[in-house]
């Protein structure tokens, strides 16, 4: 019997056409790109660009952890992994001291592979992001030779002005209310207006954590493939 409520093929339909769109424009600006179906399809994939021995880091990131792809890189026992954002069962980091957190951001400028997610890609072919701290952002643009976004359909926008839009009205403050309600440090987040709202009003608070806005709208030649999208044709991350 047609179910008229199943729209499932519908939005998989809708996601990858855009997708697809969304990659093609990616690959002329000198970035591999590709689409894949599944997290589990993105798995598969990342396992095969990791080759192992290589040293990889990671930049906070929800999709990255819904993939998998950690986990499975430390049961493989042949990378090693460094991750300054590393948080425990409890929520809390792992690495408390301020000076080897510092240490590790830095040694992540110098790893084979850097893994991480992006707020938004623009169907044109741009990856639009904002970060708190900054070494998101700065990671993706210099300093590990083989960078890998993970990029889910539900992050592909019109153009960079909705990109913006979508990061500071919905990730932005959907990220803020995550570190609250998860994460034991939440006194810093409790008094963010996007917090207390879920709304951006562009504040000006000690903790605000929308720092630094980035557009990578391609590669020099020279870098061309240093940046890899993988595009998955799921909703994951925020």
């Amino acid at each position: 019997m047609l179910d008229e409520t199943d729209l499932s093929e519908e939005r998989r339909w809708f996601y990858e056409e855009r997708a697809r769109r969304g990659v093609t424009n990616i690959q002329k600006k000198n970035i591999n790109a590709q689409y894949v179906p599944s997290r589990q399809d993105a798995l598969s994939v990342l396992l095969d660009m990791i080759p192992p021995e290589a040293t990889v880091a990671r930049g906070d990131s929800i999709s990255l952890d819904q993939i998998g792809i950690i986990p499975e890189l430390i049961k493989r026992g042949k990378n090693k992994i460094i991750d300054p954002s590393l948080r425990g069962p409890d929520g809390c980091m792992v690495v408390t001291d301020a000076h080897e957190r510092q240490r590790m951001e830095k040694e992540v400028f110098s790893s084979d592979i850097f893994l991480t997610g992006t707020n938004t890609i623009t169907l044109d072919g741009k990856l639009v992001n904002i970060d708190g701290h900054g070494n998101r952002v700065s990671a993706m643009i210099c300093g590990p030779k083989k960078v890998i976004i993970i990029a889910s359909v539900n992050k592909i926008v019109k153009d960079v002005d909705e990109a913006l839009q979508r990061i500071r009205q919905f990730t932005a403050p959907m990220n803020a209310k995550r570190h609250y309600l998860k994460h034991p440090d939440r006194e810093h987040f409790a008094d963010l207006p996007c917090v207390r709202t879920g709304r951006c009003t562009d504040c000006n608070h000690k903790w605000r954590t929308c720092r630094y806005t980035t557009i990578i709208e391609g590669s020099m030649l020279g870098d061309k493939g240093r940046i890899n999208v993988v595009v998955v044709g799921e909703e994951l991350g925020i």
